[in-house]
């Protein structure tokens, strides 16, 4: 019994194990879905719709404004006229016919054009002190169009308001400027006076100056323009520096002091004088070493031969160192036929390289602000920087152009060089002359109503000779 209890359980091991031996069953799979979020860039071509443009280049036709005609009481010598016509005016783009003309010329064909209604002119090129005329003829346009084209070239605000002639509106637009100077060899200052600084001489030392040099050479070196300008340094800068004034004061007792010392001066001036119009050649021939005269009549001296001359500022007197700033402005009469090319021309001298070429051909001085170019001659530096000092002396007394006399401006120069000529030359007694000379000129103050200007105060009416 045992021995089968003992099998059965054998049986029951080995079933089992059998069991456990048996097929492997197969495994349940279970599918999932699983989303994962990732960030995958795009590239997306967007289409655009671009109209293309050929560019070509097209060159304009150049600006023809025709024929201009232009009329001017400055640049009046031939050698001046002709550098406007081959050098200044070359590059401008029409015909311009450029008219030197005297200031009476001037002033009749300009308001004889107004009166008929018609003309011939289309710019006026004159001296500050000739346009009130002209406004009071109602001869002028309004130029003021032209402001914007100018704006930016530095033209003095003062050289601007000139340009008003008293008014609301512009009647010219500045030009170029000029002055008086003096122009020395380099050899004539080892003859200065002890001491004297030759850039803010007094006319005591322009005097000693030229004794020393007659009498260390024998000969009289010191010249002036009797045949050319010698009037304006009568107006402008002998009289101021000695009276203060040019008019009001033609007959005080400051102006006989003055004239004593012109015929002191006198006697060591070159005796050629009296036919000298431009004093470049005689510097440059060296008959003279020591000159006064208006820049652009230096010029050739300091162009051809810039190391052997100095420029210097005018001499001063007991009242200061007068000296004359001239002012040229453009305009338009109403009578113009070609406005347009008027304006154009107008518009083309005050450019800069126009201003610039003025200076290197003519003397005049820009009347806006430049830089010069390395090309400008060392002469014409010295000249500019002897113009700035002059005119920025502590002691400068600027006296004006005449101003309010019209036609009749050539008189008032001959009443001061009849002066000269009967003083210094003829030795006349001076109270005499200057009483007899002071009649005239009142008269023709009288006559013309001219107001007082620069150096003297402004007068109500007519100025008065006291």
């Amino acid at each position: 019994m045992k021995r089968l209890i003992y099998l059965a359980v054998i049986m029951a091991v080995v079933l089992s194990f059998i069991a456990a031996c048996g097929p492997t069953p197969t495994p349940q799979v279970i599918k999932e879905t699983v989303v994962v979020e990732k960030e995958v860039p795009v590239e997306v071509t967007k289409v655009v719709e671009v109209e293309v443009t050929k560019v070509v280049e097209v060159t304009p036709a150049p600006a023809d404004y025709g024929k201009v005609t232009f009329i001017s009481t400055q640049c009046v010598p031939v050698e001046e006229a002709e550098k406007m016509r081959g050098v200044i005016l070359a590059d401008f783009p029409g015909q311009v016919e450029f008219v030197p003309a005297d200031y009476a010329t001037f002033e009749d064909t300009v308001l004889a054009e107004v009166k008929a209604g018609k003309g011939t002119i289309d710019v006026i090129g004159a001296l500050h002190g000739q346009y009130p005329t002209l406004l009071a003829a109602d001869a002028l346009q309004d130029v003021s169009p032209l402001l914007d084209e100018v704006k930016d070239r530095g033209i003095p605000e003062a050289y601007m308001e000139l340009g008003k002639l008293g008014t609301d509106t512009q009647y010219f637009i500045p030009w170029m400027q000029a002055t008086y100077i003096v122009a020395a060899n380099k050899q004539a200052l080892d003859y200065l006076p002890a001491g004297a600084d030759p850039e803010s001489l007094t006319w005591e030392q322009y005097r000693d100056w030229a004794k020393n040099i007659y009498e260390a050479t024998g000969e009289k070196k010191v010249g002036f323009p009797v045949n050319g300008l010698l009037h304006r340094f009568l107006e402008g800068y002998i009289y101021p520096s000695y009276t203060g004034g040019m008019v009001t004061t033609f007959k005080s007792s400051e102006a006989v002091e003055m004239w004593e010392f012109v015929k002191d001066l006198w006697q060591y001036i070159h005796p050629e004088s009296m036919s000298y119009e431009f004093m470049q050649e005689p510097l440059m021939s060296e008959e003279v070493w020591v000159a006064w005269d208006h820049t652009a009549r230096l010029i050739n001296a300091f162009k051809e031969r810039p190391d052997d001359f100095v420029a210097l500022p005018s001499p001063s007197g007991p009242k200061g160192l007068g000296f004359m700033p001239v002012i040229v402005g453009l305009a338009m009469p109403v009578t113009a036929p070609n406005p347009e090319g008027g304006k154009a021309l107008i518009e083309y001298m005050t450019r800069p390289e126009t201003q610039i070429t003025t200076l290197r051909e003519v003397g005049f001085f820009p009347a806006i602000k430049v830089d010069f170019p390395g090309y400008v001659a060392p002469g014409i530096r010295a000249q500019g920087e002897a113009v700035t000092k002059q005119a920025a002396a502590a002691n400068a007394i600027p006296a004006m152009l005449p101003v309010g006399l019209g036609p009749r401006s050539g008189e008032i120069n001959k009443i001061y060089r009849d002066a000269f000529t009967r003083i210094v030359i003829n030795d006349e007694d001076i109270e005499t002359v200057l009483a007899s000379e002071a009649e005239t000129l009142q008269t023709l103050l009288d006559e013309t109503g001219a107001p007082c200007w620069p150096p003297d105060p402004p007068s109500t009416g007519t100025c008065q000779v006291k």
